[in-house]
């Protein structure tokens, strides 16, 4: 396994991150998901490849998904210290006012059967909240040792750019990592997002780096539960642009010349794109074995310009719009 700090940090992670979204009592939030003995076996086998970087948020399968990986590292008597716990807050009551921030903080420590967190994320930006309130508390957060560090999730390039500045106005905690959603068919935060990252020194922990699925099989089609029940995944992807199969089959040649699998060739691209570790959502042991195979799979320039040229703008995936008449809206169930 390989390692890196996250942003300006002294947190050394493992550059793939286990997504625990694949965690949690099914039903309570998705039906594919593992149930405890399956997610133990999996964190498990995550801890025997090396990976010591786990996200996870409050609202993953009703809280179910921190406490089986809780639950999971404390009966692998894994030492508090040697694993890097992430969790997310803002699809909850109050949002990420002051008062659901520490609410929802204590919530989350509780079901993960720990004091403190490495790395508190905001889920999504707050467009009813003041951003002094929400920099603040997480802030207070962090001076009072709950969090080690903050983190932010996918939104627009000015709301990120003025988060931080307010956090710099006030000598406050800034954001060290974005989790956003990027990969070979979605690259629509390299215009603004990420550009800003760079020069911040943010670290990128990108959600969905093989697209739901898509990055991984050359006819594009999958044949899992989630392929089969994810609404927010379909909307995602379920509109087939020409110039993303012919990605997807640029993938799959590569990854046949190397005789590897396609999920590593688009990993590979992710790290050589300067990302420091992308999320990986595992339901199978199988696919935690590729992601950390990828960290030895060298793309060149003409093998990363092969994949990228086809490439076309999409519709923005991931922030939130915010339309008084409508409500505030997630991109990602836009039709």
């Amino acid at each position: 396994m390989k390692f890196a700090k996250l942003g300006q940090t002294d947190i050394r992670v493992s550059q793939v991150c286990v997504g625990a979204m694949s965690f949690g009592q099914p039903g309570s939030m998705h039906d594919w998901t593992l149930d405890y003995p399956q997610s133990k076996r999996v964190i498990q086998h995550a801890l025997d490849l090396g990976i010591n970087f786990f996200d996870t948020a409050n609202v993953y399968s009703a809280g179910s998904s921190e406490e089986y990986l809780g639950r999971a590292l404390k009966e692998n008597h894994v030492a508090r210290d040697q694993v890097v716990l992430a969790s997310k807050v803002y699809f909850n009551p109050g949002r990420l006012s002051r008062a659901a921030i520490n609410r929802e903080i204590d919530g989350t420590l509780q079901r993960l059967g720990t004091d403190y967190l490495d790395l508190y994320i905001i889920h999504r930006f707050d467009y009813e909240t003041p951003i002094e309130e929400t920099m603040g508390a997480l802030n207070d957060l962090v001076v009072a040792g709950k969090v080690r560090a903050i983190g932010t999730s996918a939104m627009y390039g000015y709301q990120f750019a003025n988060l931080q500045q307010v956090a710099k106005d006030h000598g406050w905690a800034s954001f060290q990592t974005m989790e956003d959603h990027y990969n070979l068919l979605y690259r629509e935060d390299e215009h603004e997002l990420i550009p800003i990252c760079r020069q911040q020194g943010v670290s990128l922990m990108p959600y969905s780096p093989l697209a739901a699925g898509h990055l991984s099989h050359p006819d594009w089609q999958t044949d899992t539960l989630r392929s089969q029940t994810d609404r927010v995944a379909m909307g995602k992807y379920d509109r087939m642009e020409s110039a993303d199969l012919r990605i997807v089959q640029q993938v799959h040649q590569l990854a046949a010349g190397k005789g590897v699998a396609m999920a590593q060739i688009a990993l590979a691209w992710q790290w050589a794109r300067g990302v420091t570790a992308p999320i990986v959502g595992s339901t199978k042991a199988s696919h935690l074995d590729d992601a950390a195979a990828a960290l030895d799979v060298h793309l060149t320039d003409a093998e990363l310009a092969s994949l990228e040229a086809p490439y076309v703008p999409h519709p923005i995936v991931g922030a939130i719009d915010h339309n008084p008449a409508a409500g505030t809206v997630l991109i990602d169930e836009k039709k």
